[in-house]
């Protein structure tokens, strides 16, 4: 055992705290002391919510945004425009488009962005199956919500490539989003004009 440490058991915890991205072991310590003072129930509540968003969450199995059910609320949603889809990255491009109150589409959650420096191919995000949606029929028009950095431009270029043959009007955000910024931090007024600016992309 690290000598620092009074407890196996603290020091397991920091150990994996620390694991969590942006979270140092200084840091971690704090939290685990934190938890120690707390009433057990409080922490007993909080490793249950945590079991049960890693062993029952699920992804919606029409845009793979995280759901509590097979389909999410979003597409579950009859006032919802099935017409219009909104490509994303991730699930906190969601949340960020879901924030400026000025989309009423659906969404399709990629899972990443395309990165040969990553390993990241086109087979590794969930572009086959937006392919597959769109050429079912019903969408008339895919916005690249992507953020504009290198990835997210070769991500959008090479889904506009897929579509193309679709006849599907294809959108982009327009440039209110700084380049080199990621979606996930962008003020919701920029955000906001971005989206109601979009422009054609093909």
């Amino acid at each position: 055992m690290n000598d620092t440490y009074p407890s196996r058991l603290l020091e397991r915890a920091v150990a994996e705290i620390s694991k969590l991205p942006g979270i140092g072991r200084k840091t971690a310590l704090r939290l685990a002391l934190y938890l120690l003072r707390q009433e057990a129930a409080q922490t007993h509540a909080l490793a249950n919510a945590l079991l049960s968003l890693r062993d029952e969450v699920c992804h919606c199995r029409v845009c793979h945004n995280v759901s509590d059910n097979d389909l999410c609320e979003i597409c579950a949603n009859p006032r919802r425009d099935a017409a219009t889809v909104c490509v994303v990255e991730n699930v906190s491009g969601v949340l960020s488009v879901e924030a400026t109150g000025q989309y009423r589409g659906l969404y399709h959650v990629l899972g990443g962005l395309i990165s040969p420096m990553d390993g990241v191919g086109p087979g590794d995000l969930e572009i086959a199956s937006l392919c597959e949606r769109v050429g079912a029929g019903g969408v008339n028009e895919v916005i690249l919500a992507l953020s504009p950095t290198m990835e997210g431009d070769t991500t959008g270029f090479y889904i506009s490539r897929r579509l193309a043959e679709t006849g599907v009007l294809i959108t982009t955000l327009a440039r209110g989003v700084s380049v080199g910024d990621d979606l996930e931090y962008t003020d919701e007024a920029t955000l906001g004009r971005a989206l109601a600016a979009r422009v054609k992309m093909n």
